[in-house]
């Protein structure tokens, strides 16, 4: 997505600095108003709504795929009431659709046990023993299988298979404070950085592999495709209303405040 703007490709008078963090810490960052223009879960948008706008490009979704719930062993559903599970933050997509998931199948939250761990460090935990089930994100929904886990649920599968809407996982916003001016012109940016980057894929995808914490090549490709295609350049309306849904459930069983969403173009 940004390959476009670190290369030139994108005309502007506005200067940007890549920051490379994690989503935990950017949704704890974006708490705090640190960045002008970030990416965050959609989760952590309920909380940051009044501060940040939300703008139409540069979301993740997942059609029919998305943070999965993995074991070191065959496990049943019904176990998880049972098992403390290491997710990868509090403020993540994955961690309400967790909620929401346990609700779904067991009438409420209230068996759901779970401690923080860096999304990195979930899948070697797992294998480690600390913890026999994990909710991994990015690239270890690619690699579970080879390192040895088995898949309990998929949240991707399972939104769909409820609402029949791609499941909303991270988007970019920018500080409403920088001026209507200001936002508009990071807005353009971002779009056409992602559109750049979508018709130059294999320059991007080099460029991108800088940062792919050791993933083979194929694998990078892959993930990208998951998650960097024509539903990240426009959301769409069913992308909006996906975000309107997910986040009106997630009020609904009290984890997070009500929040009217409205999007930039």
């Amino acid at each position: 997505m940004f390959w476009g703007l670190a290369n030139g490709q994108v005309k502007t008078e506005l200067e940007f600095e890549h920051i490379l963090r994690d989503i935990q810490t950017l949704n704890e960052w974006a708490m705090e108003g640190k960045l002008e223009s970030t990416a965050v879960s959609v989760h952590a948008f309920a909380y940051v709504a009044d501060k940040y706008a939300l703008l139409r490009h540069g979301g993740s979704f997942g059609d029919s795929y998305g943070p999965m719930l993995v074991s070191s062993e065959p496990l049943s559903i019904e176990s998880l009431k049972e098992i403390t599970i290491a997710i990868p933050g509090k403020l993540t997509s994955a961690f309400l659709q967790l909620n929401l998931f346990f609700e779904d199948q067991f009438g409420s939250t209230a068996d759901l046990k779970y401690e923080v761990v860096p999304f990195d460090e979930i899948i070697p935990a797992i294998q480690e023993g600390k913890y026999k089930v994990g909710l991994i994100i990015h690239e270890g929904q690619l690699t579970y299988g080879r390192d040895g886990l088995h898949l309990i649920a998929d949240m991707g599968v399972w939104w769909n298979e409820k609402t029949g809407l791609p499941l909303p996982l991270g988007v970019n916003v920018v500080r409403k404070d920088l001026g209507e001016d200001a936002v508009v012109e990071v807005s353009r940016c971002m779009r056409e950085s992602i559109s750049a980057g979508l018709s130059e894929r294999s320059k991007a995808l080099d460029y991108a592999l800088q940062f792919a914490r050791g993933m083979d090549t194929p694998t990078s490709d892959k993930f990208v495709g998951m998650y960097v295609n024509e539903r990240t350049l426009d959301m769409g309306e069913e992308g909006v209303k996906a975000i309107r849904l997910l986040l009106s459930e997630g009020a609904r069983i009290g984890l997070v405040p009500a929040v009217e969403v409205s999007v930039v173009d």
